[in-house]
């Protein structure tokens, strides 16, 4: 004898939690719903699979037809079960999340908006998706110790300012620069790039700056007033030759032609020390691959 059992098929949804960082804050991207349940209230974008396709897939979907936002990366968060989660019955959802750079997001399908939204102005959300957003926040903030989280969200090439900013808004506090730096340092992970301003731009960018300008001259009182010794505080050597110029003060270059009070502000450039906020750095995948294969990445602050 054979027996056939009917069992509730409960509704399959994927929903998408999107992170983004416009580099001050961190952003998640949300649609308002242009059909009831919930008409006008703002949602994570989503929607229910089809039977062909994956619910990874189906996030995915659902977020380029809602947003118009197109990825290829997003991490499951977890399965949000509760029975009463939607009032048109009984709906399982899958949900996942992922980081992006902000771009521009248009409503499109059944969804009548699409925005994003700092996370300290994140208004009332549908069905339980406030819940889901504090389960993101947690498991966001979790992986961030064991992955490099959050390197999506800067140029290829990124300042350690910026890249602290970044990791002071996922974890929400505030870190000690010269702490931060030795601990992102520490890991490995990090690779130091080339400048992509060159001496030439910053000597010129710091001997126009008025301030460096009264620096080696003075003002234009204390310019027309005072001697050449007053000026440089002791005669010209034998290596020194004067060159007058117009007024009643002469400058004095060396042999090669420099003014030596130049001179020193260009080798003060040209020698500059690492860990200046003009550093850049990149990511370094292969290190953190063999790290991981090992076992041997956590970040602590």
């Amino acid at each position: 004898m054979s027996y056939t059992y009917e069992y509730p098929r409960p509704a399959v949804a994927a929903d998408c939690v999107v992170f983004g960082f416009n580099g001050r804050e961190l952003q998640v991207l949300l649609i308002e719903r242009g059909n009831e349940p919930f008409k006008g209230c703002w949602a994570f974008p989503g929607g229910f699979m089809n039977m062909d396709e994956t619910a990874e897939q189906g996030a995915l979907r659902e977020l380029q037809e809602e947003t118009g936002l197109d990825i290829n990366r997003i991490k499951q968060l977890g399965a949000f079960t509760e029975v009463q989660r939607d009032p048109r019955g009984r709906v399982v959802s899958i949900a996942f999340y992922a980081l992006v750079r902000p771009a521009e997001v248009t409503g499109g399908d059944d969804a009548k908006e699409a925005r994003w939204f700092a996370l300290d102005d994140v208004p009332r959300l549908a069905f339980d998706h406030d819940y889901i957003l504090r389960k993101a926040m947690q498991l966001l903030r979790m992986d961030i110790h064991f992955e490099p989280i959050g390197f999506e969200l800067l140029n290829k090439s990124f300042t350690m300012p910026e890249l602290q900013r970044l990791y002071e808004a996922i974890l929400g506090v505030r870190f000690d620069r010269r702490n931060f730096e030795k601990k992102m340092l520490q890991t490995g992970i990090l690779q130091m790039v080339e400048d992509e301003e060159d001496d030439d731009e910053l000597f010129d960018q710091q001997t126009s700056n008025p301030a460096f300008a009264r620096s080696f001259f003075g003002t234009q009182n204390e310019m027309q007033t005072k001697s050449i010794d007053e000026l440089f505080d002791s005669e010209p050597t034998p290596k020194m030759q004067p060159e007058v110029t117009s007024g009643s003060y002469a400058i004095c270059r060396d042999e090669e032609g420099f003014i030596p009070h130049i001179m020193k502000s260009w080798e003060s450039i040209a020698h500059r020390k690492p860990g200046r906020k003009g550093r850049k750095f990149s990511f370094n995948k292969e290190n953190y691959d063999r790290f991981k294969q090992d076992n041997n990445f956590k970040l602590e602050f």
